[in-house]
């Protein structure tokens, strides 16, 4: 697309990273990164013109929320408002009428939201309209205590109500905490009652990450599903409840069933994502429901299905993009360091996961046509700390003190 006409096109302002960035850009749609003083990859990206900034914390809601709105009145008319992360979600839901003013947007309705994102209030939701979820409890560990008969089977996966609850100096890297016994259990409550918060324990779905599939969907304003894919995991860092670091494009005619099924009951507007696991009889258990753009949405576009155009296109009165009926299956994606970790750590050669990485047609913050955001926001701040750490000067020795009779003299 020439410069002339993507500048006709109205701007998307974005409250993620490149992966995010990168299936807007594919089509044609300029984007404005929102990033703190920390900057960030996206900024380089050719896609991103211009940044907005601010300079408070990830924490400083009001003032990010100033800044999107004075940068958003600024503009010749509302950009499309883009988000990423369930913070970013709640801030968008929570302040919908103020960013209404300067922004167009896709948000579900408020209280759908909050069930969503909190995981206790989602399993009540569950449960209450019949969604096929696994058995869970909610508890809080306390120090000096233990377990109670939680009536689960084991083994059972602990985790957080919400991802920011300060989990990772309880959990680590990995979304959950896993006990095979009530034992284990038992061993884990101590380190559990740090996180002064309540906790989920759900029965774990027996088998490997690989058997997590998920359902992708726009559901737009009149209900009507403007698009829809699925896909699953194939590798995460940890290997067992980790982050993805590789994922593909499926053809699972059974998840789509179900993923329209349950948004329809939700009465879901916008995009989210649904994920399940797939147990050894074949049956779909769904673990939560994300109702926010993410990192899959870049991989949907290179295979065919570019959902965050498609909400571009009903917000700003612009013609859909067309959309094929299915995204191509065995479309992949990965994240290259992270991945080569984990493909190490499931015995895989070194010789083999090049082979697959090079043949992936999606990588993370990497593309040949557009190589900043790699280059300068990832590969030159990594360079740059390792040359001060070889180059940076040894401290000066300090002297001895004089001895005492040398001192009198």
């Amino acid at each position: 697309m020439s410069e002339r006409r993507r500048d006709a096109v109205p701007l998307a302002c974005v409250l993620g990273d490149m992966e995010l960035v990168r299936p807007l850009g594919l089509a044609g749609i300029r984007c404005a990164v929102a990033a703190g003083p920390a900057g960030g990859p996206a900024l380089h990206s050719r896609f991103a013109r211009p940044a907005l900034r601010w300079d408070g914390a990830g924490g400083d809601e009001e003032g990010l929320l100033g800044a999107l709105i004075g940068f958003a009145t600024a503009q010749a008319e509302p950009p499309v408002l883009f988000y990423q992360e369930d913070s970013h979600l709640l801030l968008v839901s929570r302040h919908r009428e103020r960013l209404a003013e300067a922004f167009r947007f896709v948000v579900p309705a408020a209280a759908l939201v909050e069930d969503l994102v909190d995981k206790g209030r989602f399993q009540a939701l569950a449960e209450r309209l019949g969604l096929p979820v696994p058995a869970t409890r909610r508890i809080r560990p306390g120090a000096g205590t233990l377990p109670d008969d939680l009536g689960l089977r084991f083994p059972v996966i602990v985790k957080p109500l919400r991802r920011d609850d300060g989990w990772f100096a309880v959990g680590g890297a990995g979304k959950a905490l896993r006990a095979d016994d009530p034992a284990a259990l038992r061993a884990l409550w101590p380190r559990l009652a740090g996180a002064e918060t309540d906790l989920l324990v759900q029965e774990m779905v027996p088998g490997p990450e690989t058997r997590i599939e998920s359902y992708h969907v726009y559901v737009d304003a009149q209900g009507g599903i403007a698009a829809e894919f699925t896909g699953r995991k194939i590798r995460t860092l940890p290997i067992e409840l980790g982050h993805s670091t590789a994922l593909t494009i499926t053809a699972a005619d059974d998840v789509a069933g179900l993923g329209r099924d349950i948004v329809r009951t939700l009465g879901l507007r916008g995009v989210a994502k649904l994920d399940f696991k797939r147990a050894p009889d074949g049956g779909l258990h769904l673990l939560e429901v994300n109702p926010r753009f993410n990192l899959w949405h870049h991989l949907g576009a290179v295979a065919g299905v570019n959902l965050p155009a498609l909400v571009h296109a009903d917000l700003t009165g612009l013609p859909r993009p067309a959309v094929p009926p299915r995204a191509r299956a065995g479309v992949s994606w990965c994240r290259p360091a992270q991945d080569w970790r984990a493909a190490k750590a499931c015995g895989l050669s070194r010789l083999a996961w090049l082979s697959w990485a090079l043949r992936c047609e999606a990588k993370a913050t990497m593309s040949w046509d557009d190589p900043m955001p790699w280059l300068r926001g990832v590969a030159w701040p990594y360079l740059r700390g390792r040359l001060a750490q070889r180059f940076r000067r040894p401290r000066a020795r300090e002297e001895p003190p004089p001895h005492r009779a040398e001192a009198k003299a």
